[in-house]
């Protein structure tokens, strides 16, 4: 049975980076970064996390979707958009009187139709220019 709850481990969350083949981190970076994200919702199949998501937010106006990771034996069960759905309620709930907050993320390769099933808009679009990142090591 699938169940949520806002608490991940660093142990789990680098497992979950190992399943989605995302490059590893080490285990007290990790640490790091779930201590300084705003919300954390993850899905649990019995003891075992099979599903994450973050959220970071400046308390302004932009929020950050991070590390909407689901274990590919698990993908295609709806857990995915319940991480995202959850997400965005948390943010909508920062809502004050006139506010608008922007949720911004960078997709995976090959995910941008889940993210926009979801309402994110594409990027480059007419309005704006690609998503970049980089990795400082």
């Amino acid at each position: 049975m699938l169940t949520y709850c806002n608490e991940l481990t660093a142990t789990d969350y680098c497992k979950l980076r190992t399943s989605v083949e995302w490059p590893d981190i080490a285990l007290d970076q990790a640490q790091s970064g779930l201590d300084n994200s705003d919300f954390i919702i993850a899905c649990k199949d019995g003891s075992e996390t099979v599903g994450c998501a973050r959220i970071f937010w400046d308390k302004g106006y932009i929020a950050y979707l991070a590390d909407v990771m689901v274990d590919p034996k698990y993908q295609g069960l709806g857990i995915g958009k319940k991480l995202v759905l959850e997400c965005k309620n948390y943010i909508h709930n920062q809502l004050r009187d006139d506010w608008k907050i922007k949720i911004v993320i960078v997709s995976s390769k090959g995910k941008e139709k889940f993210y926009e099933k979801l309402g994110f808009t594409s990027r480059p679009n007419d309005t704006a220019g690609s998503g970049m990142d980089m990795w400082v090591e």
